[in-house]
């Protein structure tokens, strides 16, 4: 059963120059105190807010700006992949980090394809939780295996992408192999000394070539043509 959602009456102060503001959306109170407790003891992390459901998830984010944003995906009334849906339509540029006990291509595929930035078990390590916190922001997608599974059985049951290895240059080969290492455009232009501007271009190349829609799908292709880092 959900409780009592406790959002302040008030909006946040401000985050720390510096810090990553951090968005917390779980139905259960005792989660969202847990994660506040643990989070607030991080030098460069700081909660900036909670929400008790997807809708006041979303308009939060929309009043607090946050940097990222931990997502619960089954909660009563609007979900956590209607939120995402919601703030990706509203453009709302905040990395969403789903944390749930889910992993069913139920779940997984549609908050994925939805614009979650990572999808991790609720019982991560408290460590690894702040690591991931801050891999998302830095531009890192983030997929436990039984995540990159789902996906991949996903990609399977829908027949695979038309796009094949040959069609790529030697350079967007690299760049692809680059992402499915979880590497930021701004990583990559750094690791094969481009512009930024020059990576973004092989990257919308290289989805067009593949008939990909995101990343994530990229990355995925990437592990299952052995194009990889």
């Amino acid at each position: 059963m959900s409780d009592t959602p406790d959002t302040p009456d008030t909006p946040a102060s401000p985050a720390a120059p510096g810090r990553i503001r951090v968005l917390l959306v779980d139905d259960h109170q005792v989660v969202r105190r847990g994660l506040r407790t643990f989070l607030e003891v991080q030098e460069d992390i700081e909660v900036v807010g909670e929400a008790a459901d997807g809708a006041e998830g979303a308009a939060r984010a929309e009043e607090l700006r946050p940097d990222v944003i931990l997502m619960d995906v089954t909660m009563p009334g609007t979900d956590g992949i209607e939120a995402l849906r919601r703030l990706r339509d509203l453009g709302n540029p905040a990395r969403v980090l789903v944390v749930t006990s889910f992993t069913e291509q139920r779940t997984v595929v549609p908050a994925l394809r939805a614009g979650a930035a990572g999808y991790l078990y609720k019982d991560i390590d408290p460590d690894a939780l702040a690591g991931a916190i801050r891999s998302v922001h830095a531009g890192h997608v983030l997929l436990q295996p039984e995540v990159a599974e789902a996906l991949l059985a996903a990609q399977d049951d829908q027949g695979a992408p038309a796009g094949r290895p040959g069609s790529l240059t030697d350079r967007e080969r690299e760049v692809l192999g680059l992402i499915a290492d979880g590497r930021s455009n701004r990583e990559i232009a750094r690791a094969l000394v481009l512009s930024e501007k020059t990576v973004k271009t092989h990257v919308s190349n290289i989805l067009m070539k593949l008939d990909l829609s995101d990343r994530t799908q990229a990355a995925l292709w990437a592990v299952r043509h052995g194009i990889t880092r």
